[in-house]
């Protein structure tokens, strides 16, 4: 599995997950201001740009971070955080292992399948696809997802490198993950982060993952849409990241 890690020389490890489409650099900000305190560590998903695998499914990717986890830091770390298809894997790794983490934060997590969109998307990308490698129709997809104009490179670069097979994996992945039922067993402390002006699908999933984690919280982020919390926002993030570790 191929990671960027910042702050190795400390000892507490702060796992960041990707949102789906993006890498590694959605954290880079927040764990170059976490990074002289922790060792933050960012993976690089499955049949994402310079990833080592393609992408099987989230909870293949689940059990492979699992697994680095286990071969690097003795099976556990101090927190686990992740950004919409980066939250569902980071879900996912809860319910498969509960003593993962002492702590998680999972913005946007939508666990409530959306049998529609999943339909959609093989037959959408197929003919479409070609147009992501344009740089024109890059920018533009880039302006609607509301990223912050610096990373753009960043974005354009990694997006033209993800196979056409991988990106629909992972999207028809996101439309369909549910929570399992081991998630109820996490013993990490949870917090659930919706920006206030995503789809209501999104407060729903907020909702429901509440109900299955006890202990967990949920906060809404006036004004924000989707993903804008941890990539427009590092410096708040990285400031409530560090009040939930101190509690």
């Amino acid at each position: 599995m191929n990671v960027i890690e910042y702050g190795k020389e400390n000892r507490s490890v702060i796992l960041l997950l990707h949102g789906g489409g993006l890498s590694w650099w959605n954290f880079r900000a927040e764990a170059e201001l976490l990074g002289d305190r922790y060792r933050v560590v960012l993976p690089v998903l499955d049949g994402h740009a310079d990833s080592d695998a393609d992408f099987t499914g989230i909870e293949d990717n689940a059990a492979r971070i699992l697994a680095h986890i286990d071969q690097a830091f003795g099976g556990s770390v101090l927190a686990v955080g992740g950004l919409s298809l980066g939250a569902q894997v980071a879900a996912e790794m809860l319910s498969q292992r509960p003593d993962v983490c002492r702590y998680a934060v999972l913005e946007s997590a939508s666990v409530i399948p959306s049998g529609v969109t999943h339909a959609l998307i093989g037959p959408a990308f197929a003919s479409s696809y070609g147009l992501v490698r344009q740089k024109w129709f890059a920018k533009m997809q880039f302006d609607y997802l509301r990223i912050r104009a610096d990373l753009f490179e960043d974005y354009y670069r990694d997006t033209v490198k993800i196979s056409r097979e991988n990106m629909i994996a992972f999207l028809k992945a996101n439309t369909a993950y549910a929570p399992k039922p081991g998630l109820r067993d996490s013993r990490a402390r949870v917090r659930m982060v919706v920006g206030g002006k995503e789809q209501k699908r999104m407060l729903r999933s907020a909702a429901l993952l509440k109900d299955l984690l006890p202990g967990s919280t949920v906060e809404m982020k006036d004004g924000l849409y989707h993903g804008e919390y941890s990539i427009n926002h590092p410096e708040q993030y990285a400031e409530d990241l560090l009040e939930m570790l101190r509690g």
